[in-house]
């Protein structure tokens, strides 16, 4: 049988008597992601038992988003569905389909928080869209609304930059001569990044390290005060986080060869010095730190020409 054939979409929605926001929450994008998958599934279970009920507005689960990349364990089933999401009119891979299924389903909802997690140990962190501008590669008007809910979810620190940042990623891919893949500058494009050029506003939420058991709590949690935040629950309204910590995302630096290797095993937003070692060139090169900042999104498994890790410095922003 087709690997695909036993595969469904899954939504479960629920609403309340008064009107209300529209909330979307999905779990799963990537598919050893599960901490979303887990407590959206305590949520629904709440739900239907009474225990948790909405009172307003319209709240829709998807427990499971790419079911072929849930079904393998894996981070993607054919591509990384978190890259260029849009629909189309000829899918090839299995996550085209997705994409035309979901894609619909997040442009009829308000508000999207997306359930998230990472391979390296590290703090929980919420990523930001960009602030209210009127350019041209994601213009976006409702930065107070986004970082007011984000400032919600539970956890302390929050990171921006990422669009503009891949963004220069994909030029520098470019002018070297790539093609397709991490080099097409609509591979940016997400969920989030999706959902905000749709006019709603949108969260990623990294819950904490793929099989922390602790990490389906934090996404619970968030879950809970983003209900109560938008007013669709009758609980209390949660308090704004103050001990905020704020990074801006800066710049990517791509894995050339299988033999480029990190000097140590980082850890995301583990800090760095300016002129600090953080890995080395299959030909024998150094990769430094340029100023003081974060490693992000270490990944010493990143596939040549892919991102290879993120540089982060702080941020005034929350």
């Amino acid at each position: 049988m087709n690997e695909t054939a036993s595969l469904h979409f899954q939504s479960i929605a629920f609403a309340g008597l008064a009107t209300g926001p529209r909330l979307i929450v999905l779990g799963a994008v990537h598919g050893n992601e599960t901490c979303g998958t887990q407590a959206i599934r305590r949520i629904v279970g709440e739900l239907e038992c009474g225990e948790l009920a909405i009172a307003a507005g319209r709240v829709t689960f998807v427990p499971v988003t790419n079911p072929l990349a849930y079904a393998r364990h894996t981070r993607m089933g054919d591509r990384n569905l978190n890259r260029n999401l849009a629909p189309t009119d000829a899918p090839v891979e299995f996550e085209d389909h997705v994409a035309n299924w979901l894609c619909p389903v997040l442009e009829a909802h308000d508000v999207l928080l997306d359930l998230h997690s990472f391979h390296t140990a590290g703090e929980p962190f919420v990523m930001l869209g960009p602030e209210n501008n009127t350019g041209v590669l994601e213009p976006f008007a409702r930065a107070d609304e986004e970082a007011a809910l984000a400032l919600r979810l539970g956890v302390r620190r929050f990171v921006d930059g990422w669009l503009d940042t891949y963004a220069a990623g994909v030029a520098r891919r470019q002018a070297a001569g790539q093609a397709g893949g991490e080099a097409d500058a609509r591979y940016g494009v997400g969920t989030t990044e999706y959902m905000r050029a749709h006019g709603g506003i949108a969260l990623t939420l990294e819950c904490g390290q793929h099989d922390d058991p602790a990490a389906p709590a934090v996404a619970y949690r968030a879950i809970r005060n983003t209900l109560a935040h938008l007013g669709l629950t009758r609980d209390a309204a949660p308090h704004a986080v103050t001990d905020t910590q704020a990074l801006r995302l800066y710049a990517v630096v791509d894995r050339l060869a299988e033999g480029d290797t990190f000097c140590r095993p980082w850890a995301s937003f583990d800090p760095v010095k300016a002129g600090e070692r953080i890995g080395v060139r299959h030909d024998g090169s150094e990769v430094r730190a340029d100023q003081d900042g974060y490693v992000v999104f270490p990944n010493p498994g990143a596939l040549p020409g892919q991102e290879w890790f993120y540089l982060a410095r702080a941020s005034g922003r929350v």
